[in-house]
Formats: structure tokens, sequence, C-alpha cells
């Protein structure tokens, strides 16, 4: 038996917890509901076991609570992905973790990272078209195969999560990390992987004028990534707090505004005029080319939709809760695109670069590789700044969901502490 947080099937918990967060007031006590209403709890559980070969048992050495895990115990994720998860589930996707089995190739006691798309390569059978061509964060199977439904690891049953002292994951999930990449770092590859697939994903043209709104860890990576990774002109960052703005600033942001002052501040920088409605926000005639929403709120789609110019881009980095007004991209003609995980992987059977629709080019190595590379060299010391044992639990949720406010990047747990 081991400790862990398991997040168990409770609609009512589940509904209290969204229309509680779905108020002004309660929006201001995320970390209460993540702590005390949502269906999450410290218990003692099997550990679990090996569906198959070229699976291995992993030891969470430190795993992130990311944004998508506070929006779920929030209740403001979408009930959408109810049909893709299996509960109880040990919820962690972010992880940096020992191997405590040999792999071909991986000896027992390597430190790995998890890639946590739970797709046809780790389920087995016949891959789908994504996974053929490279792009396994698109897998249709993901409630198919060997293990129980679950699109990552961390919502599905059978593989456990990184909030738990023990998970297990396959081969192809697992990226060596060099002896040079310490832990803090290493658990920032994962969200790092993420925003390197967002940037591909946007296409950006050389010399273009980006926003990003949110400067979070989503929409702190995304800046590192574009920066490392394209041709960008003037990249204009929101952020609501102080640290943000200096953070931005050294990764290469060209402004940082105030969410307040944005429309004023995109005008000013990128042309157009600011036109003023009776209900609702301002919007721009004019605007930045592209737009990464990296906050997952409603509010910050709605102002990178209204801040674009007529046929740019509107990247949705985080994952989206609340309601949104899409008039902007019926009448501004925008391009609405989505951006899930990351894609290409080491040991798919895509080892070199793959095209989607979009002109999209993924290295050969896939996005996992590029974040490493980027997690090395970046200036990211102090982003990992809150660590906490499984003990701690709402107090780490309550920081978490705070974490802007209290001058944090991201908070991880370390299952391994007492």
């Amino acid at each position: 038996m081991m400790p862990a947080l398991e997040y168990r099937q409770s609609t009512p918990r589940f509904l209290a917890a969204r229309g509680a967060s779905s108020t002004r007031l309660g929006g201001r006590m995320s970390g209460v509901l993540a702590s005390n209403v949502a269906p999450l709890r410290l218990v003692h559980r099997a550990e679990p076991s090996l569906p198959a070969g070229e699976w291995v048992r992993l030891r969470p050495l430190l795993s992130g609570i990311c944004g998508s895990d506070v929006s779920l115990l929030t209740g403001r994720s979408s009930p959408y992905f109810g049909a893709v998860v299996s509960m109880p589930f040990v919820p962690g996707h972010e992880v940096v973790a020992e191997t405590l089995d040999d792999l071909p190739g991986l000896a027992k006691g390597s430190r790995v990272v998890v890639d946590p798309v739970l797709s046809c390569a780790v389920r087995g059978g016949t891959p789908c078209r994504w996974c053929v061509a490279g792009q396994h964060s698109r897998c249709d199977r993901v409630t198919a195969g060997r293990v129980s439904a679950g699109l990552q690891t961390g919502y599905c049953t059978d593989t456990g999560g990184g909030w738990g002292r023990q998970m297990v994951a396959h081969a192809a999930q697992l990226h060596q990390v060099p002896d040079t990449l310490d832990d803090r770092r290493a658990v920032l590859v994962e969200p790092l992987a993420c925003a390197v697939h967002s940037v591909r994903r946007a296409n950006v043209p050389a010399g273009a004028a980006v926003l990003i709104v949110g400067a979070g860890t989503v929409g702190l990576l995304t800046l590192l990534a574009l920066r490392a990774l394209t041709k960008a002109g003037p990249i204009y960052v929101v952020a609501k707090h102080a640290h943000q703005h200096a953070r931005a600033r050294e990764l290469g942001a060209t402004e940082v505004f105030q969410p307040s002052r944005a429309a004023r501040a995109v005008r000013r920088a990128c042309g157009g005029t600011l036109e003023q409605p009776m209900i609702g926000g301002d919007f721009l005639l004019g605007g930045a080319d592209v737009a990464f929403e990296c906050t997952g709120a409603g509010s910050g789609l709605d102002m990178a939709l209204r801040l674009v110019r007529a046929g740019g881009t509107v990247l949705l980095s985080g994952m989206p809760s609340g309601g949104v007004d899409l008039t902007p991209v019926w009448f501004r003609e925008l391009n609405l695109v989505g951006s899930y995980a990351s894609s290409g992987s080491a040991t798919s059977p895509a080892a070199g670069p793959e095209t989607d629709e979009q002109g999209t080019a993924e290295p050969a190595g896939g996005a996992f590789a590029e974040a490493m590379a980027l997690a090395a060299e970046a200036p990211l010391d102090g982003y990992v700044d809150a660590i906490y044992p499984l003990s701690r639990w709402r107090e780490a949720l309550g920081h978490a969901a705070k974490a802007g406010q209290l001058g944090a990047v991201k908070v991880a747990f370390d299952p391994s502490r007492n």
C-alpha cells in the first residue's frame, strides 16, 4: 500500500464546486474549493500493477500542480472530459521520476520525465491514423486497449499518477533526464513541451506581432518557446502581477501590460482603432497578428479574440473554461487553433519531421527533446519554489490556486516526503 491523492467520481461535489467557482467570491476561494469541496482525498491504495511488457514502475521525485488540475478540482473543467477518464484516479501528469525496473536501454534507477498521453503505443493494438503520423496527442483510442480509459497519465485508474508514491508508465512515454538537469527544472519539461507544441501549431510568421494573454507557467513557457523557436517580431504579454512582469521581460517580452490597459496598449503598439461597445470589453479594428491564450479562463480568451487583427490567429494554450462571445471569430474571420499536450516522440514511428494540415512541422525527437534542451539553458531558476509533501495537500492546492498572487510560478509535490 502507498499514500496517494485520489480523485473519486462525485457528481454532486463536482457541481457544488462548479457552482461556487462561477461566482466572484468563489473565484477568489479556488484553493478552498479545491481542497474542501472537490472529491479528492489522501488515501492508502495498492501500488499500480504493470499492465504488460515494456511497462515500468516509477517513483515520482517531483510532480507539478497544473492549472488544469486546479480547474478540475474547482469544477471549472468541462464535463466533456468525463467520457475519457476512468475513476478513481491519482492526478499528476507533470512528473520527474526514478525508474524501479530495467528496460532495454534504460537501466533501473534512471531519472525520467513522463509524456503523459496514453496513446496507441502505450495501449497496444493497431495504431490509429494520428499515432501513425506521430501526432499522438490526437489519438483516437484513449478509451481502448490494455489500460482503462484515460486521456493522460493522471486521469487513468490503472496507471496511477504523480500525486502518489508509485505509478507505472510505458517505455514510449519516458524521456531520460541528463545528470546536468536537476529535478526542479526537469519537472518543467512536460509543460514546456506543451508550449513548444503550441508554438509549432500557431506557425508564427517571421516578424509577426504576438500577444500572450497570461503570464503563469503556460504563458511564460510559451514566451520562452516563441523566442527560441520562431522569428516572431515584438511579443507583448498581459500579466497581473509584478513578478510576472519581471520574468516576462527576462524571457524576452517586448512590453508587458496590465489587463486593465491591454486594449489601449496593443492599439498603441500594433495600430488600429479602439472600439467601445455598450456592453462587454473594448476591441480593436487592428491589433496583433497572433495571440496565445494562456490563462484557460473565458475572460482571457475573450481578450485575445478582441485584440487580434482581422484574419489573425488565436491559439488556445490553456485548457478552456467558461463561456465566450465568439462574434469576433465570425466578424474578423479569425483562425481559432487548439493545442493539446505535445506531439512527436523519440520512440514514435515518426522519427522524422511530420506535417499536419496547417503546415506545422514537428521536428525529429518531438517536442520533449526541444523542451529538455530549453529547460537546461533558459533562466528558469526559482520557477519551482514551493514543494509540499502529500500530507500537506490542502495547503499545496491553496498555494497553487493563488500562485500568481503569492509570487510563485509552479507548485509541486514531493511524494517521497512524509
